[in-house]
């Protein structure tokens, strides 16, 4: 057993003698499983109040760089303010860089910027580039822990991931699309900002594989790049129905669905099932008035809490055996 305390003190905390505390930490004979048992329950009691001491009053500034439409970056920036002044005793101060696109190069330039001014900590989404991974391999180098949020890079570029399995979500979307969608012959489009992310090529990849194997027939339409935006997202879709006049279906990745059903609409077509992620107020809206047919989605808050938690651990201020879970999918349909 560990000895990071004085035998008196575990004792104390056990309700024991130290001479009893002693014969059970050195596993020494006629000392019962329940002894032992009190023994350890103590350490973990004496761990987890050591480690609330070192946190009280420490405070943390993490860099929270996402690149992504308004209403989703507005979203994650609301359930990180409203999370993370619950973390106490530590006090977490977070800065936002929050931009609907950005070029590799302004990606790179603001990491290193963030690196130099100093921080606890980036929450990154980001594409997945090969610059960009060798910029967060100097970056994490250098001591500055990264979390990937949505979407991910690497493994060993960072210190975990943070959000829903998108495999497992695209495979979820394509289970339910499939029993919801009529018998008759026709395409289901599916819409991604940009195959650079690689949370959404996970999700797509997830989408395609279920189909491969529960319905090999359905043909399926990807277009992309639009990176989530009205405009370019609308453009993307109207190409892709001229191009396809037996779409019905749409299963949107990337975001951008106002703009996916404007195109629909301009072109005089029907949708027969629109699946789309996360709960944002546009989707939310949408989901009211009966537009999407169903939202997967996780919970920002308790991701805002997953990262506060993987920060501390990192810098050994709670429990190494404190679990961090993962993010549930969820799954909202009209009322």
């Amino acid at each position: 057993m560990p000895q990071k305390f004085t035998i008196k003190e575990i004792a104390f905390q056990a309700g024991l003698s130290p001479a009893t505390v002693d014969r059970a930490l050195h596993s020494r004979a006629s000392v019962r499983q329940v002894t032992k048992d009190r023994v350890e329950a103590a350490i973990a009691e004496l761990d987890r109040q050591y480690a609330a001491a070192r946190l009280d009053g420490r405070k943390f500034t993490i860099d929270v760089v996402i690149q992504s439409p308004k209403r989703f970056s507005r979203a994650v920036r609301q359930a990180f303010e409203d999370e993370l002044p619950l973390v106490r005793p530590a006090s977490f101060r977070m800065r936002f860089h929050l931009e609907e696109s950005m070029e590799e190069r302004e990606i790179i330039a603001k990491l290193y910027s963030i690196a130099r001014r100093g921080s606890h900590g980036i929450v990154l989404k980001v594409p997945a580039t090969v610059a960009i991974e060798t910029c967060l391999r100097e970056i994490g180098a250098r001591g500055v822990p990264i979390v990937t949020y949505v979407t991910d890079v690497a493994a060993d570029l960072r210190l975990a991931y943070v959000g829903m399995e998108n495999r497992k979500a695209g495979a979820t979307a394509a289970h339910l699309l499939n029993k919801m969608k009529s018998p008759k012959r026709s395409k289901i489009l599916l819409t991604l900002s940009s195959q650079t992310f690689q949370g959404e090529e996970q999700r797509r990849v997830g989408f395609l594989d279920y189909f491969a194997r529960r319905n090999p027939t359905q043909d399926i339409v990807s277009v992309s790049e639009g990176l989530g935006v009205n405009r370019t997202t609308k453009t993307l879709v109207l190409g892709a129905l001229e191009a396809h006049p037996d779409i019905d279906s749409v299963y949107s990745i990337g975001g951008g669905n106002r703009a996916i059903l404007d195109a629909f609409a301009e072109a005089r077509r029907p949708i027969d099932i629109f699946a789309a992620h996360d709960l944002d107020r546009t989707n939310k809206q949408l989901l009211q008035d009966g537009k999407l047919s169903f939202v997967l989605h996780h919970n920002f808050r308790q991701d805002a809490r997953r990262v506060s938690l993987l920060f501390l651990k990192h810098y050994r201020l709670v429990p190494d055996t404190i679990e961090i879970e993962e993010a549930d999918i969820g799954i909202a349909v009209p009322l």
